[in-house]
């Protein structure tokens, strides 16, 4: 494989999901990519990782021609979308995760995409592994798509299952998911909604070809349901869950 072809990466952020990529990329087998960068925020933060080539300095990954590809997993959509513009503008393909950053700069993000040619991966901003943007693209790209409808947040789900299954208070199930990783440590984007409407905004314009930021549209959480909602449907033989729905109405 030529010099050209491989991967060389320039990561932002090493914490859950960047610390799951990193193990990931290191533990997969033939891959030609190598990751010859870390950006971080806070240089002397305990990361039990060993000897990284972290840095603070984004010029050093973002400046580096070397590095071809980067990686953005980062939980501050303003910087992100700094470090994605430039690595775009420098003519870096990007790979990012961070859904509200996407959700809130889509049209732009595409425009940069298309003057400087390079490659603007975000399937993991909507359902982490499940390819459904590829889905809509490849299967359903020359059909007219009505409607769709799923779970698409993975922490909310987890939650609402114990305490359907299992009966625990809200705050303990919030808990446990915290505990697995499921859930950051400040939870209110998924528990108060927002991040599956930030998820819903991005396939809104590869199921129907149209914009809309979440707050152009009606969504709420979980933080509402008690133990006495999820017992109340367990007795009808229900589940509660938190769907994103969007349908297309007429003509427009």
């Amino acid at each position: 494989m030529s010099d050209q072809s491989k991967i060389t990466i320039g990561l932002f952020g090493f914490g859950v999901v960047g610390k799951g990529f990193y193990e990931a990329l290191i533990h997969t087998q033939n891959i030609q990519a190598k990751i010859k960068k870390i950006g971080i925020k806070i240089p002397g933060k305990a990361r039990g990782a060993g000897k990284l080539p972290f840095t603070i300095n984004e010029d050093d990954i973002l400046q580096d021609e070397e590095i071809n590809t980067v990686v953005e997993l980062i939980d501050d959509p303003k910087a992100a979308f700094t470090f994605v513009k430039r690595a775009l503008q420098n003519g870096k393909a990007v790979v990012s995760a961070n859904k509200k950053m996407i959700a809130d700069n889509f049209e732009e993000l595409l425009n940069l995409q298309k003057q400087y040619n390079v490659s603007l991966l975000y399937e993991g901003a909507c359902c982490a592994s499940i390819p459904i943007i590829r889905c809509l693209e490849d299967y359903f790209g020359y059909d007219e798509v009505k409607s769709i409808r799923g779970i698409i947040n993975g922490s909310t789900n987890y939650i609402l299952s114990q305490m359907v299954d299992k009966g625990l208070l809200f705050n303990d199930a919030l808990a446990a998911a915290q505990k697995l990783g499921f859930a950051e440590a400040n939870p209110a984007l998924d528990i108060e909604g927002h991040d599956a409407a930030n998820k819903l905004s991005i396939l809104l314009a590869h199921a129907f070809g149209c914009t809309a930021l979440a707050g152009e549209f009606l969504y709420f959480g979980i933080t509402n349901i008690s133990r006495h909602d999820a017992e109340h449907a367990c007795s009808k033989h229900c589940k509660i869950k938190l769907v994103a729905r969007a349908q297309k109405i007429g003509d427009g």
